[in-house]
């Protein structure tokens, strides 16, 4: 792991730790927050496991992500992100501190410059944001 250039975002969300754990973790789940396009996501969710995604942009751009699970806990997920270009992944670190009906989320991540740091503080703000949406709104059939 590089010294980069890092960012920690933490948030205390409305719902219990199990419950975050399973929206970052079920595809269906996952494709409803985490701006995706449905039927994109595929999660093998243990360590090595892969997973792929496509996104998708404010502006409509399909950005298709790959990558894989280095660490699966209930407490913590550090996932890694292939980035075109480079021999190691971007690795993602997420942390759940469940307190009853609240969990404080912690997300990590170490990047090679600024603008790769901005831009991935940027799309983890929104992920964030997005999930409280999600989680505020309960679970759905």
């Amino acid at each position: 792991m590089s010294d980069g250039y890092s960012y920690t975002l933490t948030r205390t969300l409305d719902a219990p730790a199990a419950a975050v754990y399973r929206a970052w973790t079920t595809p269906d789940a996952y494709a409803r927050w985490a701006y995706a396009a449905p039927g994109s996501v595929r999660m093998d969710v243990r360590p090595g496991g892969a997973w792929k995604a496509t996104m998708i942009t404010p502006d409509g751009t399909e950005v298709p992500l790959t990558g894989s699970y280095l660490e699966v806990d209930e407490n913590r997920l550090v996932v890694g992100m292939d980035v075109p270009g480079r021999a190691e992944p971007s690795v993602m670190v997420v942390e759940l501190d469940g307190d009853g009906p609240k969990t404080r989320i912690e997300l990590r991540q170490t990047c090679d410059t600024v603008e790769e740091r901005d831009m991935a503080e940027q799309g983890s703000t929104m992920l964030l944001d997005s999930l409280t949406r999600f989680l505020a709104e309960g679970p759905t059939v």
